[in-house]
Parts: structure tokens; sequence; C-alpha cells
């Protein structure tokens, strides 16, 4: 049985290890900075899968009124393939359907076939856009 919740500080270190797991963190990301900002901004959109007292699974939501937006898609790679991945986007989409966003942005590595196939079989597709970012933190 699994079980998705909203994220609890106590989760903070087994969050980090999935992520880790799966590939997510890049040296210019500090996983626990990136939490506590989630923490503090919308923390009733950070939801985490748990079976038998291990989180095997997360992702972060998020809304600023105009675009949803979705990051930190994790599942244990033992885990995938069992629909969790699935079940954890329904999870984020149901509730930015429920504050109103019209519509989701996420990322993806153009590398990351796999994960790329998996948002396609969701109903994503890739957008006519150019992605730019620029680091206000120093990193």
């Amino acid at each position: 049985m699994i079980e998705t919740r909203v994220f609890r500080s106590a989760d903070l270190d087994q969050v980090v290890s999935l992520w880790r797991a799966c590939g997510l963190v890049v040296p210019w990301n500090v996983p626990a900075d990136d939490i506590a900002l989630k923490v503090a901004f919308q923390p009733d959109l950070f939801f985490v899968a748990v079976q038998d007292e291990r989180i095997v699974g997360s992702v972060m939501a998020g809304y600023e009124g105009h675009r949803g937006q979705i990051n930190y898609l994790a599942v244990l790679p033992e885990q995938r393939g069992s629909g969790l991945g699935r079940r954890l986007m329904e999870l984020a989409e149901t509730r930015l359907r429920e504050l109103g966003a019209p519509k989701i942005n996420l990322q993806v590595r153009a590398t990351n076939r796999d994960v790329l196939e998996f948002y396609e079989a969701l109903g994503y597709a890739a957008d006519e856009t150019v992605n730019l970012g620029k680091r206000l933190d120093g990193r």
C-alpha cells in the first residue's frame, strides 16, 4: 500500500536520498535549499509517496496565477513502471486544476529520453519555446 501525502519536515533526508537515487541532483542545486524554498511557498503542493514508512516518490507543483509548474517528480528506480509516477502527476495536476491553472509547464533534460516518453504518454508535448534561465543565488 502506497500513501500519498504532503511533505513533512521529517521526510527531508529520505526525499534527498530519493532525488539522488533518481539522478535529479546536479552540482548547482542544493536539495535541502530547494526543499526549504518550497516549504516556505505553497508547501501544500509538495507531495510524497510513502510505502512502509519509506519515501518512494515525490513531486513538487507550483502555481503563480498564470501557469502551473512541476519539479522533482521522482520514483525510486525499483518502483518505476508501477504507475506511481502517473499517480503523483495526476495528484499534482488535480491540485493545480483546482487552483485554476490553465496549463502546466515542466522541464526535462533533452537527453533523458525515458522521461520524455513518460510525459508524452501523459499527454505532454514539447512547446515551441526556448527555455531561458538566470541564477539569482550566485551559483
